[in-house]
This record gives structure tokens, sequence and C-alpha cells, in this order.
């Protein structure tokens, strides 16, 4: 079951409540009893299991590309 991130606009304080998908946006009280929260954006990180080297710097690849962008039209 996912958790998502509160703030008490009351007191100030941070809590998570663990709850279903389908009631990610219901309200949720402050654990002291306030009833002014919002959900915060919960970010999250990928890791690239598969094999091989990442992708080359942007430094290491040729600038322009396509028409116009590389000085191709007359």
């Amino acid at each position: 079951m996912p958790s998502y991130n509160f703030r008490c606009r009351t007191c100030g304080d941070t809590f998570e409540v663990t709850r279903p998908m389908a009631e990610s946006s219901n309200p949720a009280d402050c654990p002291s009893g306030h009833g002014d929260t919002v959900k915060l954006l919960t970010t999250f990180g990928t890791v690239n299991r598969g094999g091989g080297s990442p992708a080359p710097a942007a430094a290491s690849r040729p600038a322009g590309g396509g028409c116009c962008g590389g000085g191709c039209c007359g």
C-alpha cells in the first residue's frame, strides 16, 4: 500500500499516511488533531538496471541537426 506525505497548516508538522491509491485524495487529519492539512508532492528516483554504457553527455554530441538547425537551408 502506498504512503502519502501531508503537512499540517496549523502546526507545520509533516506526517505520512498509508492508504489505498483509491483514497489518495482524501483529506488527512494531523496527528495532533488539526484538520487543515495539505497533501505534498512526492518525488522518487528510478534506477537503470539495464546493461551497457550510459547515454553520452550532451557536450559530446555534435551541434545542429536538421534543416535550418544545422545551417543547410540556402
